[in-house]
């Protein structure tokens, strides 16, 4: 039996800020559990839900050193679809209302944890052949493993991989803070380790010194190994491209099911979509108080209101989208001044954009049951789970080809009659609209070959289980089977 860790900043349905919480949470489900023993460990944080904090069981608890001082270590329990989770509790460092809230207090809460996840495995007596750490918040466990646990015989022969959901986040601050919070020697702040343009960065040390890197998609993988796209790292990138690998994310396929899913007004199928999908529509045009047209082609946007994900793109054209015969609805919260942008033009369309700036789940479900296009135009996009949705409930994703974004749309061919999706290539406007308004054409004059694009999106198949097998080879690699 092959044992594997995942250790992580957040796992659903315990704690979610972003789609690593999705990963984390789904993705050992998947696993042969005849050859894998997969178990999760994250922070105990207050802001869990007390009905989850209610079910954990206490297992034991020590004290470790840091920063000088005796600390308590607290670790509970709890099994959840078959995988065993565990918490590390400290009440001081793993309180408030969100899980990370001040970038330096972060970055000592996440260095505490990597230490007291390591620190509580001889504890809880599970011995993992792989530790799968997720983004900078564990980037210091790879460091760890060849620094101050290296001599154990508990921890010789154990592995480390890292996954980079998102290369911007990276946990950079001074080389002296960083060095107070990690306790590591000067060795380890040099510009091939720890230290990046001359600050220290957690990130960095987990790709120094983890065994095996993976990143969200194949495209995201090449494309990091780039100025534009690297953040800084491109060089290490290029360095460490033989241990870095790609492999796209899944949705769960049980929670995100047109068939089945609680959320949304009316169930539907690959077979009864071109009758059951409409009445979603309707139903949200009634809530969201938009005009009631059956035939009006109707785009949805579900996502985080950043500059990453190419709002500035649509901002450019608002007024050209609007001017179309379609309907908006954007569902999300972010930047102040794309909230108020789309406040704006849900005024000034009334009826036809509707601006929901909050975020639900169950609302995101409506939205991806009821439109007949998915926007979703990133400027850079790891993997993105959006469009992995939309394909899923048959609903036609409009992207730019980066990222996962390339990886899971096929762009429609009409000469071919191929494809799932539409896509346009260069981070610009009008490019942009130009394909908005071919998958309008399609829509409204080629009604068949639209309905052909869905039977292709809804036939692919982008649930975990096709990610956990090329996880399970990389494990097998690493522990040498």
């Amino acid at each position: 039996m092959k044992k594997i860790l995942f250790v992580a900043s957040e796992a659903v349905p315990f704690i979610k800020t972003g789609g690593l919480a999705d990963v984390v949470g789904s993705l050992p489900k998947c696993f042969d559990k005849r050859y894998y023993d997969v178990r999760i460990m994250i922070p105990k944080y207050l802001c869990i839900k007390q009905e989850w904090r209610d079910k954990l069981t206490y297992v034991d608890h020590f004290y470790m050193d840091y920063l000088g001082e005796s600390r308590y270590v607290g670790i509970l329990t709890y099994v959840l679809d078959g995988i065993t989770y565990y918490f590390i509790d400290n009440e001081s460092y793993f309180n408030g209302p969100k899980p990370y809230g001040d970038w330096l207090y972060d970055l000592e809460k996440f260095s505490f944890f990597c230490n007291a996840a390591l620190s509580a495995l001889p504890v809880i007596g599970f011995q993992p052949d792989v530790v799968h750490c997720h983004d900078w918040q564990t980037g210091l466990i790879p460091v760890y493993l060849k620094d101050r646990f290296r001599g154990g015989e508990f921890f010789r022969n154990m592995k480390s991989v890292i996954t980079i959901h998102n290369l911007k986040f990276q946990g950079v601050w001074d080389v002296k803070t960083i060095q107070r919070l990690t306790g590591l020697s000067d060795y380890y702040f040099a510009p091939d380790k720890l230290e990046a343009y001359k600050d220290g960065n957690l990130l960095k040390g987990g790709i120094v010194f983890a065994d095996a890197i993976t990143t969200v998609s194949d495209t995201y993988a090449e494309e990091i190994k780039m100025p534009f796209y690297g953040e800084g790292l491109d060089g290490l990138m290029r360095a460490r491209s033989n241990s870095l690998r790609g492999i796209v994310n899944g949705i769960d396929y049980q929670e995100f099911n047109p068939a089945t899913d609680p959320l949304i007004a009316q169930n539907y199928d690959a077979r009864t979509f071109r009758k059951e999908k409409i009445k979603n529509k309707r139903a949200l045009q009634a809530e969201l108080g938009l005009e009631q047209d059956d035939r009006k082609m109707m785009i949805g946007i579900v996502s985080r209101l950043t500059d990453q994900k190419g709002l500035d793109l649509i901002q450019c054209v608002m007024d050209d989208i609007c001017s179309d015969n379609i309907q908006l609805v954007v569902l999300g919260t972010g930047e102040e001044r794309y909230e108020n942008m789309f406040r704006y033009y849900d005024w000034k369309y009334h009826g036809k954009v509707s601006a929901n700036i909050y975020y639900s789940e169950a609302v995101s479900h409506k939205i991806y049951a009821a439109c007949d296009a998915f926007l979703m135009p990133s400027l850079f996009e790891p993997c993105g789970l959006s469009q992995l949705m939309a394909l899923r409930y048959g609903t036609v994703p409009i992207v730019r080809e980066t990222g996962g974004l390339k990886d899971t749309v096929q762009p429609y061919n009409e000469f071919e009659g191929t494809g799932t999706g539409f896509s346009f290539a260069n981070y610009n406007a009008h490019e942009m609209l130009g394909t908005i308004r071919y998958a309008e054409h399609i829509y409204y004059d080629k009604k068949r070959e639209w309905n052909k694009i869905i039977d292709r999106a809804m036939a692919k198949d982008y649930s975990w289980n096709a990610s956990a097998l090329k996880y399970q080879e990389l494990y097998d690699w690493l522990i040498g089977y």
